[in-house]
């Protein structure tokens, strides 16, 4: 495994663009799997050993049941993982978080933490995953989906909000995905919109996938607004990313059936004010997510996937977990999403911030 091969990863899973459009729309396969491509067998030593003390040299699990190749890119992605996560984190940490140097250094230590974190799942991954029979991605997902469920959010402070109605639709057309989402709290009129869309610049589209097994760059965009009508203000923006997933099967067999994901951009917001009118200018955040995930089904009717992921936004429903050593961090949740027939399917959500939130909803398709 030589430098090249260690920074297409880093770059894919941190979404940076140095994809071109004159490039292949698929990402180059990093062969470093057993020639074999066939799933090993689960056994317990490595089980034990990814745990303890998997947990802090990722690479062991792997190495314990033989895979001297995935342990090599997990110790690579650790150690990388590791030293950008300080090096963007001690500059921040020891200038007092100052304005003009803490917006790119965020972004380096956030992705630190993710390769940091991802590599930990997928050594855990690499170590249970073969005990189960592996997900695939699916073939293709439907053109026209909506659904409508219901959110549970527990704020201590806001104590009145609790009950929304959830709404949404989602529309694949080519490599273009159309989403509108909206939240209202019967209760109290909390109501969050928001409408946006993605465009798929590297991989087959997920109306028309194929054999593929869901490699993919997206560029996204969207525009929200909350309004809280007890507290009398408004906030609404726009937003801007870039979000990349990566099949974990192309480095092993042992990680058949997984992806990681990775996101990066900014938002810019403007708070409108009761009677007061709006504030002087927009503000603006950074945006990272990254997330570990499975896919759910094996080519049948049921499709779907899960993902455990991190999200660094500070606006949602969940807020933000209070600051960690004088930093501020986001949010955990883990979503699933699943047809289980030709039409009907489930979609569910917990996020766990400064507020816990639950989603359940109905999906239903209109257009295959």
């Amino acid at each position: 495994m030589d430098g090249r091969e260690i920074s297409r990863l880093v770059l894919l899973l941190a979404v940076l663009p140095g994809l071109t459009r004159g490039q292949e729309r698929d990402v180059p396969r990093v062969n470093t799997a057993p020639p074999s491509g066939e799933q090993p067998s689960f056994a317990v030593l490595p089980a034990a050993i990814s745990v303890a003390p998997g947990l802090l040299l990722h690479g062991l699990g792997p190495l314990a049941g033989g895979d001297a190749h995935l342990g090599k890119w997990l110790f690579a992605m650790e150690g990388t993982g590791l030293a950008l996560l300080v090096g963007g984190g001690a500059p921040i940490y020891l200038s007092g978080q100052t304005r003009q140097i803490s917006g790119p250094l965020y972004a380096v230590a956030l992705t630190g933490a993710g390769l940091f974190c991802l590599s930990a799942l997928a050594n855990l991954h690499a170590a249970v995953g073969p005990a189960f029979p592996p997900g695939v991605a699916p073939p293709r997902l439907p053109a026209l989906e909506v659904e409508a469920g219901y959110q549970h959010v527990v704020d201590p402070g806001f104590p009145r909000r609790h009950a929304f109605v959830s709404l949404g639709a989602l529309a694949r057309v080519a490599r273009v995905r159309l989403e509108a989402g909206a939240k209202v709290s019967p209760e109290d009129g909390n109501l969050r919109v928001r409408v946006g869309g993605a465009y798929r610049w590297v991989g087959e589209p997920e109306g028309a996938r194929g054999a593929a097994d869901g490699t993919a760059l997206d560029v996204e965009a969207a525009a929200l607004v909350h309004r809280f009508p007890a507290e009398g203000f408004t906030v609404g923006g726009g937003e801007v990313s870039l979000r990349g997933r990566y099949a974990m099967s192309r480095l092993s067999p042992r990680l058949a059936g997984s992806f990681a994901e990775m996101g990066m951009g900014l938002a810019l917001q403007r708070f409108l004010f009761e009677g007061l009118g709006a504030d002087d200018g927009l503000h603006d955040a950074l945006l990272f997510t990254f997330g570990y995930g499975v896919y759910l089904g094996r080519g049948g009717p049921l499709r779907g996937e899960a993902l455990l992921y991190y999200d660094h936004r500070k606006d949602d429903f969940a807020g933000a977990v209070k600051n960690v050593g004088g930093v501020p961090v986001g949010y955990f949740g883990l979503r699933g999403r699943v047809l289980l027939t030709g039409r009907w399917g489930l979609s569910a959500d917990v996020q766990v911030g400064s507020a816990w939130v639950g989603r359940v909803s109905l999906v239903h398709v209109l257009i295959p």
